[in-house]
């Protein structure tokens, strides 16, 4: 089995893309609207950002969840005891964030959002009627709104050799929310489980655009769309020595978007937070 890339140009590309979904949690697009120069150079500079000690004036605030979380606060994923050897930044356009890289970041956010309405459109289009009229509302109305869509910046450290024994940068996890978009990293290393537990590598070519199911989607469908597990593993060989940069954007609908007749938006997450030990 194989993730193959749709082309988000084909006139089959609404079909293809939701059913990889269906059957890989994932789906990869390319030739998509998403500037990829504008990746590249988002990716230069937060580099830069991370590579410097002013990472630390824009430490995160523990209310509202914006800003630089260091190494020493990284998650544990669920299930895990090991932190990941990752340091990331929430960016909220309502929260804190440094002055000369708000412009461009705002951008990228505001037309991933637009993008991420049109794909949630696809997967309502797409979903089978028993399943669609569970939906409480359009899906991509469910984002309309909300400040809670969250853009983590994150950052995976060169490896040292002194890493925690069996600590890799991104332990097997499901997302919270209802969709997550990422521009393919700099480096490769994320991999999805596939339904025959077995681990396969997603499409890491520099322009594709991943997009995998969250556990609220998950939710909302009666499980139809399975939320994806996944993990980003370790470099091995000389590729230990490079750092990877990562953009998710965690699509989140508004606190009083219902579920289903077990959940809000907002009480799904809170359980969710608790769960990972952020709250």
């Amino acid at each position: 089995m194989k993730l193959e890339a749709v082309d988000f140009n084909s006139p089959n590309a609404a079909k293809e893309f939701v059913e990889s979904l269906r059957q890989t949690g994932f789906g990869v697009l390319k030739n998509h609207p998403i500037s990829q120069q504008r990746v590249s150079d988002i990716y230069t500079h937060w580099e830069t950002f991370f590579n410097s000690e002013n990472k630390d004036s824009y430490l995160y605030n523990k209310g509202t969840q914006d800003g630089f979380f260091p190494q020493t606060v990284s998650e544990v994923a669920k299930g895990f005891k090991k932190k990941d050897i990752k340091e990331y930044y929430h960016y909220y356009p309502w929260g804190q964030c440094p002055d000369e890289l708000k412009a461009e970041i705002d951008g990228y956010y505001k037309d991933t959002l637009t993008l991420a309405a049109q794909l949630l459109n696809w997967i309502e289009a797409h979903s089978p009627k028993n399943v669609s009229t569970h939906y409480r509302e359009p899906l991509s109305n469910m984002i309309n709104g909300s400040e809670q869509t969250l853009l983590r910046i994150l950052h995976y450290p060169p490896l040292s050799g002194d890493e925690e024994p069996d600590a890799i940068r991104a332990a097997a996890h499901e997302d919270i929310n209802l969709i997550t978009i990422l521009p393919a990293a700099n480096e490769p290393g994320l991999q999805v489980k596939a339904k025959d537990g077995t681990w396969l590598d997603v499409p890491s070519d520099f322009g594709n655009l991943i997009v995998n199911i969250g556990d609220m989607l998950q939710e909302a469908s009666g499980s139809y769309f399975p939320s994806t597990t996944h993990r980003v593993i370790n470099p091995v060989g000389t590729d230990v020595t490079k750092a990877r940069i990562s953009l998710p954007l965690f699509l989140h609908p508004r606190p009083d978007v219902v579920l289903s007749d077990n959940y809000t938006a907002e009480s799904y997450l809170q359980e969710r937070l608790r769960e990972l030990g952020v709250l």
